[in-house]
């Protein structure tokens, strides 16, 4: 599957419409962002039933704001709406593969009872 380039247009309705969605924060001047590009664009060619997507955080830097991100790249998991995973630096393609399947399998239930607690 192709990589999708989110902006703030799109990334409502990308996070809300997809069960999970990986992103990867990352700017044209960054040379390990450069260096994990293609990492990344062949784990979303082996992993189905997830969306891949890149955000520009230069041009998108209220994106980048919002989610606090501080360095580049960082990579964040979104699995029905809730952001579950977020690590900044580039991952080999073995560990983004496991990440992801961590992701797949993860108890969605207990994650909403985790959430709902520290929102009380």
């Amino acid at each position: 599957m192709a990589v999708l380039e989110l902006n703030q247009e799109n990334f409502d309705k990308t996070i809300q419409e997809n069960d999970i969605v990986v992103l990867d924060f990352w700017a044209p001047w960054c040379g390990p962002c450069k260096q994990f590009a293609p990492t990344y664009e062949e784990v979303s060619n082996k992993v189905t039933d997830v969306v891949f997507a890149k955000i520009n955080t230069e041009d998108e830097q209220a994106l980048a704001g919002q989610y606090q991100i501080r360095s580049i790249p960082t990579l964040m998991i979104f699995r029905e709406q809730i952001a579950i995973f977020s690590q900044p630096g580039a991952m080999a393609g073995a560990d983004l593969e496991a990440v992801v399947k961590k992701a797949q399998t993860l108890d969605m239930d207990k994650v909403r009872e985790e959430v709902a607690k520290e929102t009380n």
